[in-house]
């Protein structure tokens, strides 16, 4: 079926290194010419009077890059409401963290990273003095970025994360962006049009008055030079070989890795992660054995049956507490190996409908993936919330067990008692 054609693309595409190297930048140039360009290559050319922030961010929706490098944007379930789904505006995810940033380029991890970004600026085609000049500046906006976010500590805090505000009155209070455009823009999806009134939860509205503030003061050359860099760092592991070393260079300044996993486990894992629901479905169809879904539920349930007889028993909980917990717990859904939807070829062919990765370039169909799950998501965003939602548990070729209290599910994957690894 399409789905699983489409696993045979993804990895054919991630194994033929020879097709990356004869394209050698071509098609990574192209794409960020169509975005915009980068100042630092484009010198005296790049017209910064066609730049402007939120386009780019347009720009990049539909090229099938991250949305997340000037505010971060997603469509979740209201934690507060789990019936339904919502916009969440959030501030930028960067680069480093920002503990690593407040200290600058006297720190060995800043310092490399703006040294990786000059060498791939130079293999990109820049002058190397104007690299390290403009993309200095770029990391600094960064810096900057990093210094007017909430520290990870104070977002523990849910409550202070949960900031719920109509379109129009995110409007009056931050003026700069027009944001009905940008909300429509950024969702890019055909029928869903975000109107005045409709709330979006903002996780931390200071941050954007500060991006306001840092947006107005900084000169859009630099704006473009940090938000294509972002882009182009995140291509890298699609593009060639010499690229990707300089990448590991930086990166075990990060984690210490000193080698890249196989170049057939990296491609195994990327098509695991990307096309989880179709690489399942073989998973379950090939290797799970039969009858071992039937017993591991049975497991389950007498699990589940045990665990409401010592709510009944314990003593320290009072009779009001314990009905509470008893009504959760016998509203508790199992969600046991695989769901049985994973059988069925139109079942995951509607999953992937619209996914079609008919690129010649590696990069090309990384961005369709990413273009396609965005899609995916947000289109979501004013269907109703179904709990225990088959696609969210259809990845059974994972080992674990854990409960979810967004729906209250236990969650049990790839049983070791399923008989096969």
């Amino acid at each position: 079926i399409h789905p699983f054609v489409q696993i045979k693309k993804l990895y054919s595409s991630c194994m033929n290194t020879t097709a990356i190297e004869l394209d050698r930048l071509k098609t990574i140039k192209s794409i960020i010419k169509g975005l915009g360009g980068w100042p630092v290559i484009e010198g005296q050319r790049w017209n910064q009077a066609k730049f402007d922030w939120t386009q780019s961010v347009y720009k990049f929706r539909k090229a099938g890059y991250s949305l997340d490098y000037f505010l971060a944007f997603t469509v979740a379930v209201d934690y507060r409401n789990t019936t339904k789904r919502v916009i969440q505006i959030d501030q930028a995810i960067l680069s480093l963290a920002k503990e690593l940033f407040s200290k600058g380029l006297e720190n060995d991890v800043v310092r490399a990273y703006y040294n990786y970004m000059v060498d791939i600026a130079v293999m990109f085609g820049a002058n190397r003095l104007t690299a390290k000049t403009q993309l200095k500046k770029a990391l600094e906006f960064e810096m900057k970025l990093s210094n007017v976010t909430m520290s990870m500590e104070d977002r523990r805090n849910y409550s202070l994360l949960y900031n719920p505000i109509s379109v129009c009155d995110l409007q009056d209070m931050f003026p700069s962006i027009r944001w009905l455009e940008y909300l429509n823009s950024a969702l890019n999806i055909p029928n869903v049009q975000i109107q005045e009134t409709d709330i979006v939860i903002v996780s931390v509205p200071s941050y954007i008055s500060e991006l306001e503030k840092l947006i107005n003061s900084t000169s859009k050359r630099i704006q473009a030079n940090y938000v294509m860099w972002r882009a182009i760092a995140s291509s890298v592991p699609y593009l060639t070989e010499a690229l990707r070393q300089r990448e590991l260079q930086y990166t075990k300044f990060l984690n210490g890795r000193t080698e890249r996993v196989p170049r057939w486990k990296e491609c195994t894992d990327l098509v695991t992660q990307s096309l989880s629901v179709a690489v399942g479905a073989l998973y379950v169809r090939k290797y799970f054995p039969k009858g071992a879904k039937e017993k591991a539920t049975e497991i389950i349930s007498d699990i589940k049956a045990e665990f409401i007889d010592i709510l009944k028993g314990v003593d320290w909980m009072d009779n009001v507490t314990r009905s509470h917990a008893l009504e959760k717990a016998n509203a508790m859904v199992p969600h046991v190996a695989y769901p049985d939807e994973l059988l069925s070829d139109k079942e995951i062919e509607g999953v992937f409908e619209g996914l079609n990765l008919t690129s010649n370039t590696y990069l090309e169909v990384r961005l369709s993936l990413t273009r396609f799950a965005a899609d995916s998501s947000y289109k979501k965003l004013n269907q109703p919330v179904k709990k225990n939602d088959w696609i969210s548990v259809g990845r059974p070729a994972v080992i674990n067990a854990f409960y979810s209290f967004l729906d209250n599910s236990m969650r049990t994957f790839r049983l070791i008692f399923a008989g096969r690894a």
